[in-house]
């Protein structure tokens, strides 16, 4: 998988989250972001790898977004290591 669509795939599931009270409340809790710095946070590396981990996480969530977005799980999956700080191996790219 490309960076540009695990990007995509990532701000999808951002967007999921913030749709879902609950889960943006779990994801802000954890993360220790408030909710009016998600924007500033965003722009950081390895923040939408963060956001992957948060939904792959919990096995319902991942189903839940894949079942909205249309996405399949093993995409989902792909994604977070397609993104910077989302593998160990990952190497940073122009």
């Amino acid at each position: 998988m490309q960076r540009e669509e695990a990007e995509t795939i990532a701000v999808s599931a951002l967007s999921f989250i913030a749709a879902e009270p609950e889960l943006l409340s779990r994801f802000l809790a954890l993360t220790g972001i408030e909710a009016g710095d998600i924007r500033q946070a965003a722009a950081e590396p390895g923040f939408l790898a963060g956001v992957m981990q948060f939904i792959l996480a919990h096995e319902p969530t991942v189903l839940r977004f894949s079942q909205a977005s249309g996405i399949a799980p093993a995409a989902i999956g792909a994604a977070l290591t397609a993104l910077p700080h989302g593998a160990p191996s990952y190497d940073i790219q122009p």
